[in-house]
């Protein structure tokens, strides 16, 4: 089979994962293709991303790895074997694959849990303001490329509006609301489509207001996207190289925390609605 030119965040977390479990085992890479009766250069390729692993054979490795958990496994056997071919795909080879990454990982999301002080999140962007975004960026992008990102920012709505949207859990400080972004007309249209989607059923929109004492949790800007068990829960976050997917345990945890922490200190959601219909009418 021929080895993969490219691998995507959920083809890497599938081969991460692997690996762990081979580890957490005791055993060499060289020992498992021997208890799998293969060239230890396939376990290699497989815990890389670079190549494939049937159901089958997943199987066979985890009894090997004496890993028990049945959800656990049933979850990895979906990961190797899901070969959906998503919207975003149109966009391989025109944007950089950390877009496509986080539109796969936001379409198989059991739930989302999103944190943001500077932007309105992604999700809930109306097309003009995700267009003065894009439009700020240096080096600047052309005319092409801007439209491309707004237009894949579009269409990662499918989320919230899709036949089966995924429950969403959005906190947002209020220095993202007062921002504008672009001019006064786009800041009104955004804070009217995040007051009107916060009253959807599956939506929750949450505001810390600047006027909450002791708040020093600015730096906790997140994406939390819910697997299909919690071992394969996955953080996003903005890095200087792009996005970074973390899946450690440890590291899951502490965001599961620090979500808590800042959804507690929030407004309550109709407070929060209210908020946004006071601040729309100041601009």
């Amino acid at each position: 089979m021929a080895l993969r030119g490219e691998v995507t965040a959920r083809q890497a977390r599938l081969a991460v994962e692997l690996r762990r479990l081979r580890e957490a085992a005791g055993l060499t890479s060289r020992e498992a293709a021997i208890l799998l009766g293969v060239n230890p250069a396939q376990i290699s390729q497989i815990e890389a991303g670079l190549a494939g692993v049937s159901e089958r054979r997943l199987r066979r490795l985890t009894a090997q790895y004496a890993c028990t958990d049945e959800a656990f496994v049933d979850a990895l056997a979906a990961l190797a074997t899901e070969r959906t071919r998503g919207w975003w795909e149109r966009y391989r080879g025109l944007l950089p694959s950390p877009f496509l990454d986080l539109a796969e990982l936001e379409h198989h999301a059991t739930f989302l849990r999103e944190v943001q002080f500077l932007y309105v999140p992604g999700p809930l962007q109306t097309e003009d303001y995700a267009r003065a975004v894009f439009s700020y960026r240096l080096p600047e992008l052309t005319h092409t490329d801007v439209e491309l990102r707004v237009q894949h920012r579009m269409q990662r709505k499918v989320i919230l509006d899709g036949p089966t949207p995924t429950p969403y859990d959005g906190v947002i400080h209020e220095a993202a609301l007062r921002i504008m972004v672009g001019d006064r007309a786009a800041s009104r249209a955004q804070l009217a489509h995040l007051a009107a989607l916060s009253e959807s059923p599956h939506v929750t929109v949450r505001v810390i207001p600047f006027a909450l004492e002791g708040f020093a949790g600015a730096t906790s800007a997140m994406t939390y996207a819910g697997g299909r068990v919690p071992r394969l829960d996955t953080v996003v976050r903005d890095a200087p190289q792009g996005a970074a997917f973390i899946d450690s345990a440890a590291q899951l945890d502490a965001y599961r925390t620090l979500f808590r922490k800042v959804e507690a200190v929030s407004l309550g959601a109709k407070r929060s609605r209210d908020f946004i219909h006071r601040l729309s009418k100041e601009l």
